[in-house]
């Protein structure tokens, strides 16, 4: 895959972290390398990969602020077999201290040349604001995947986030693009999510996943045990739809790779549901 996923949305609570942190362990669990960088304040991807925020060597605040190198901060994950750039309160002092730095949007972009070739996948969960912080997130990915609940506030928190991608490309990154929209704590039931979802759908088609995320308390109380959902509970709701997450993303860039050599892609399982043979 070899690419910078930034897991972002201005609206707190629609599962950022969650997925984040499911997604790296679902990702590891298909022999894919890697690496999961904290940039949100909370630290509460740290926590949830079972490191100790409040006990870090060095974290995301020296990365940024270039007291160490990006390497000397990294963490292994035991339960997971990924890779953790730690974070937590500190980033909100380096946030001000960066503010009179110069190139202070780019740190992130530049601490991970050394090492990105390194993964296949680096994914970085931003805080719930457009802040310095996820600034430097957006300009180092490629991609942003956006996990959102489906409801009306969401709706206009996702216009707003497309709007900052937009300026980005605009400006300091050309090559930033839609990875994908995640619906997160789905319930079909609700009348409301539906609409939304087939609003989401309307507007932008197959960038919308087809993977969704349900409601699920084993995926909740996953991270009080410092552990992503399939480790947990691999036979949960919760841990069983981010392993299809992950692998959707890679059947799309199979996808991608296949049609930039000419080749059609094998048809999608999930497609050939009640077809005649």
């Amino acid at each position: 895959m070899k690419r910078v996923i930034a897991v972002a949305n201005q609206k707190g609570g629609v599962g950022k972290t969650t997925t984040a942190v499911n997604l790296a362990a679902s990702l590891a669990a298909t022999k894919r390398k890697v690496l999961l960088i904290d940039s949100d304040p909370q630290g509460n991807a740290t926590m949830g990969c079972g490191i100790d925020k409040r006990n870090l060597r060095y974290s995301m605040t020296e990365v940024l602020l270039g007291d160490c190198e990006l390497a000397a901060a990294l963490l292994p994950v035991e339960q997971g077999g990924f890779t953790v750039l730690p974070g937590n309160q500190d980033l909100v002092a380096a946030e001000v201290q960066l503010m009179a730095k110069i190139g202070r949007e780019v740190r992130l972009r530049n601490a991970l040349k050394p090492v990105r070739n390194l993964y296949d996948v680096i994914l970085i969960d931003c805080p719930p604001a457009l802040n310095l912080l996820t600034l430097n997130a957006l300009v180092a990915a490629d991609t942003v995947l956006v996990p959102m609940q489906c409801e009306y506030y969401a709706l206009e928190g996702l216009s707003a986030l497309m709007g900052t991608i937009e300026q980005i490309r605009a400006s300091v990154n050309p090559d930033l693009r839609l990875e994908g929209i995640l619906r997160t704590m789905f319930d079909p039931r609700n009348n409301l999510s539906n609409e939304v979802s087939a609003q989401l759908i309307m507007h932008f088609g197959d960038k919308v996943f087809r993977t969704v995320i349900p409601r699920n308390v084993r995926l909740a109380e996953a991270p009080s045990f410092g552990k992503a959902a399939m480790y947990h509970d691999k036979d949960s709701r919760g841990a069983l739809a981010y392993l299809a997450l992950a692998g959707e993303l890679i059947r799309r860039d199979e996808e991608a790779a296949l049609a930039a050599s000419g080749q059609a892609p094998a048809p999608d399982p999930a497609d050939l549901q009640g077809a005649d043979y």
